[in-house]
C-alpha cells in the first residue's frame, strides 16, 4: 500500500511569498506611474509589458524550492 506523503509547509509558505512578491511589485510599479505617465504611449506600453514579465524571473527557483526543498 502506498503511503501518502506528509504535507509540506513549503507550499503554503511559497504561496504567501508569491502573493507578497506580486503585491510588492504592483506597489513599486504603481508608485512609478506618475513618472511613467510623462513618457510617450508606446514607451509606456513597452515599460509595462517589460515589468509585467520581469517579476516572473524569481518564480522558477521559488517554485523549485516549494517542490523539492532545494534552491538549485
Amino acid at each position: 500500500m502506498i503511503r501518502p506523503e506528509e504535507p509540506s509547509w513549503r507550499k503554503p509558505a511559497g504561496m504567501f511569498i508569491i502573493l507578497g512578491l506580486i503585491a510588492f511589485w504592483a506597489f513599486l510599479i504603481g508608485s512609478l506611474s506618475e513618472h511613467l505617465a510623462r513618457l510617450p504611449g508606446l514607451v509606456q506600453a513597452a515599460v509595462y509589458i517589460f515589468t509585467g514579465i520581469v517579476w516572473i524571473a524569481p518564480l522558477k527557483p521559488l517554485l523549485r524550492w516549494m517542490e523539492t526543498g532545494r534552491w538549485r
